[in-house]
């Protein structure tokens, strides 16, 4: 479980295909701190950590997550939001996030405000959003402030503009989605 409040931005320095699956090997500074077969979100994936190297870790993407996800669009260079997961004995700033991403978005618009940004995304899932719940894009624990069919908005404050990767985000870009958890157990209660 995690809290889609980003720790730091991790950079990707290998790609490697093994048949279908693809390990990526990202540089990160709390590689030290990290053990064999501990989860870590990537732009909101959960991985598992299947070796590591000095500043370095590796994870691998099954064909399921590639198809799923923004992975696939990865390449070296690529700056990733990452998170460790949560201690039950700390503080839940975000949400409750599982990692498990529901489907991708197409950043629609992107408007500065003067101090902050607004980013528009549209997607096709038959999640719904809800103004003022919340959303994870790319691992980000957001609040959502304008939702319509199949597109939502997003405000970012100079901070998570800083220390994520929105500020390399471009129109069209395919983002990471995950919905609220709580809000897909009552959807599905509603349909029952």
């Amino acid at each position: 479980m995690f809290t889609g409040i980003i720790e730091q931005l991790g950079e990707v320095i290998a790609i490697n295909k093994e048949q279908e699956n693809v390990h990526f090997t990202i540089n990160a500074n709390f590689t030290n701190e990290l053990k064999i077969d501990q989860s870590v979100a990537h732009n909101g994936v959960c991985l598992t950590v299947v070796n590591i190297t000095d500043s370095n870790y590796t994870v691998t993407a099954i064909l399921e997550t590639l198809n799923k996800t923004n992975l696939g669009t990865w390449e070296i260079g690529t700056k990733v939001n990452l998170e460790r997961c949560m201690v039950l004995n700390g503080r839940l700033d975000g949400h409750i996030v599982q990692g498990h991403v529901d489907s991708t978005a197409i950043c629609k618009n992107i408007e500065d405000q003067g101090g902050s940004w607004k980013y528009t995304f549209t997607y096709n899932s038959p999640f719904v959003t809800v103004e003022k719940g919340s959303i994870t894009v790319n691992g980000v624990s957001l609040t959502v402030v304008d939702s319509k069919e199949n597109e939502f908005s997003v405000c970012i404050i100079p901070f998570t503009y800083e220390h994520t990767n929105f500020h390399q985000l471009k129109i069209s870009d395919t983002i990471n989605l995950e919905f609220d958890i709580i809000g897909k157990y009552v959807a599905k209660l509603m349909k029952s």
